[in-house]
């Protein structure tokens, strides 16, 4: 089967990340058409988590849907990408400065825990189990705000852009980088300044787009 592994997650997931790379790397190029029945053979599966893994892009914005074509592969440009980053940027530097005044001292430790576990995967270059534990490290952030509303709204967006943030992992160094950043995050939560936690958290996600920028155009020489 290409692109699948058994045992990494739900099926419609990898199909999902198999085609976001691809899209990204400009594998699968912007007016393509993809075919859910095509889908399904080269995946080795049935036609319904194929059909999942298109919803999830399209919520992405990595493809829509259009009348008489189906599913197509829309194009990622840097305007798009920099005002979608600029939004969570700030929704997340709001979470982070919130959560340092308000997380318990055991949310803290969770959080610490997490950063040290994500150590092993940079190490093995493991995109796919990083990009889980960072999504754990944000939406403990998230928790940690002790705001429901601001939890969900965070949630909503991050979701909407896993498929991005995802992808920008595979840029250079930047697996490595974004692991320092989260230390940094830390550091100043450590620390109870909410207003440097804010700071550094918004240049992390900046530079998260950035390394996404970089990643588009070297694959597809835009």
């Amino acid at each position: 089967m290409d692109g699948i592994v058994e045992g990494r997650g739900l099926l419609s997931d990898q199909i999902r990340n198999a085609l976001t790379d691809e899209i990204a790397a400009g594998t699968l190029a912007a007016g393509i058409a993809l075919d859910e029945q095509e889908l399904a053979d080269r995946f080795g599966a049935s036609r319904t988590p194929v059909r999942e893994a298109l919803r999830q892009l399209a919520f992405s914005g990595l493809v829509e849907v259009r009348p008489r074509r189906g599913v197509v592969v829309t194009r990622m440009t840097p305007e798009r990408i920099m005002d979608m980053f600029e939004t969570t940027a700030e929704v997340e530097a709001m979470c982070v400065r919130l959560a340092t005044y308000r997380m318990t001292p055991l949310e803290r430790s969770a959080l610490l825990d997490l950063h040290e576990r994500s150590g092993s995967l940079v190490q093995a270059g493991d995109f796919d189990a990083y990009d889980a534990l960072n999504r754990s490290f944000h939406e403990a952030l998230y928790r940690a705000t002790h705001n429901g509303f601001m939890a969900e709204q965070a949630l909503a967006i991050r979701t909407r852009l896993s498929a991005f943030r995802r992808t920008q992992l595979r840029q250079g160094e930047r697996i490595r980088r974004s692991r320092a950043e989260h230390g940094e995050i830390l550091a100043a939560i450590a620390e109870g300044d909410g207003e440097a936690a804010a700071r550094r958290m918004r240049a992390h996600m900046l530079n998260a787009a950035s390394a996404l920028g970089r990643y588009v155009a070297e694959h597809t020489g835009d």
